[in-house]
C-alpha cells in the first residue's frame, strides 16, 4: 500500500498538538485531584496466566492474546508483535511508585515466543515501560516502533533498534510486511517539563490478507473516519473502553464505552476488542464499568455483541479472512 495522503503531526514550538481538542493540562489534573470520586477496585484479584502461546503463526490465520491494560500479542504471518508491552508491578518512575497492578499479566514473560517488534502508542508510563522494554531487549533484540521524538529517549535505555514515525508514515518488519503510524487523540509525558515532546498515535499491522489496527491511547476523533479511508480491511480493531470517568477531564484523552461503539461503527472492522482495562486503577470508574457500559453501548446502537469484545488476561481469539 502507498503512503496515505493525510496531514502529517501538528507542532507548536517543541510540543505536539491534537488537531481537535487540547487536553486540560495541570491546572485540569489539580482540578480532578482534589474533587474525584474514586470507585472502589479490589486490591487483588487471583488470576492464573493462561497457556504458553504457539511460537509463529503462518498461513491466513491471526492469533491476539490480551495479556493486560493495552498489552497484546499479535501473531500474523510468521511474525509476533507486541502492544505497550508491561510486566512490571507498578505503572510508574520506580518500582514503588505509580498505580499497582490488581492481577497477575495474563501470560508469562519467560513463556513469550521470540518478539520481532514491539509498538509504543506514547511514553506514558503504563503505555512505556522501561523495565519491561529492557527485558524485551535483553532477550529477543526486536525492532522498537514509536511515534517521534521518542527514539533518542529509548536509546540511551539501551534499546538498539528504535524507528520512530509521524503520523502516516510506515516502516517494514522483517517479514516485508507494512507498519503504519496513525493519528491518535491524546498526549504525552513522563514529567512536568517534557509534556507533549513527544508524538502519540496508534498503528495499522498490514498483513498477506488483512489489517489489524492497535489505537493505542486515545480520546474520540474525526481522525477514525481517515482511518477507515486508508485502511478498510481492518480485521481486528484493539480500541480503549477504560480509565474515562469523570468524562469532563477523561473525553479529550480517552474514549468511554459510548465513543469506543462509534469508532467501531466508524472502523466496521470484522472484529473489535476492547483494551486498557482490567489492570490498573488510573481513572475513576469501576473495573467493571467498562464492560457494562459496553455491553449496554452495544445493546442501544444495535451492534451484535459478538462484534465487539473484552477478553479476559491470557485469553487468545483466532480470526481468518
Amino acid at each position: 500500500m502507498e503512503h496515505p495522503a493525510q496531514t502529517p503531526s501538528i507542532r507548536s514550538g517543541s510540543r505536539f498538538k491534537n488537531p481537535e481538542r487540547q487536553s486540560h493540562g495541570f491546572a485540569g489534573v489539580l482540578k480532578w485531584f482534589f474533587s474525584r470520586k474514586r470507585a472502589d477496585w479490589p486490591a487483588w484479584i487471583d488470576s492464573k496466566p493462561g497457556p504458553a502461546p504457539v511460537s509463529r503463526v503462518t498461513g491466513d490465520e491471526v492469533r491476539v492474546t490480551f495479556v493486560n491494560h493495552s498489552t497484546f500479542l499479535i501473531q500474523v504471518d510468521g511474525t509476533n508483535i507486541l502492544t505497550d508491552p508491561i510486566w512490571s508491578d507498578r505503572a510508574g518512575p520506580f518500582s514503588f511508585v505509580g498505580a499497582k497492578r490488581v492481577r497477575t499479566p495474563g501470560l508469562k514473560f519467560e513463556e513469550l515466543p521470540r518478539i520481532d517488534a514491539v509498538l509504543l502508542s506514547h511514553n506514558h508510563y503504563d503505555h512505556m515501560d522501561i523495565r519491561t522494554l529492557k527485558a524485551l531487549e535483553n532477550k529477543y533484540s526486536p525492532l522498537f516502533l514509536v511515534g517521534l521524538g521518542n527514539k533518542k529517549f529509548l536509546e540511551k535505555k539501551g534499546l538498539n533498534s528504535v524507528n520512530e514515525l509521524d503520523w502516516w508514515e510506515k516502516t517494514s518488519l522483517s517479514n516485508g510486511k507494512s507498519v503504519f503510524f496513525v493519528p491518535a487523540q491524546h498526549f504525552s509525558g513522563r514529567t512536568p517539563w517534557n509534556i507533549d515532546k513527544s508524538l502519540w498515535g496508534g498503528f495499522v499491522i498490514e498483513s498477506s490478507h488483512v489489517q489489524i489496527y492497535f489505537a493505542g491511547d486515545t480520546g474520540f476523533g474525526k481522525f477514525f473516519e481517515q482511518i477507515h479511508e486508508n485502511f478498510s480491511n481492518i480485521k481486528v480493531a484493539l480500541l480503549p473502553v477504560g480509565a474515562f470517568e469523570p468524562r469532563w477531564f477523561m473525553s479529550p484523552i480517552h474514549m468511554d464505552p459510548a465513543d469506543a461503539v462509534r469508532a467501531h461503527q466508524i472502523l466496521k472492522p470484522g472484529l473489535s476488542v476492547g483494551i486498557h482495562i482490567k489492570t490498573f486503577h488510573l481513572a475513576d470508574e469501576s473495573i467493571d464499568a467498562p464492560g457494562e457500559q459496553l455491553e449496554k453501548n452495544l445493546r442501544q446502537n444495535g451492534v451484535d455483541k459478538g462484534e465487539f469484545i473484552i477478553l479476559e488476561p491470557g485469553e487468545t481469539i483466532t480470526v481468518s479472512p
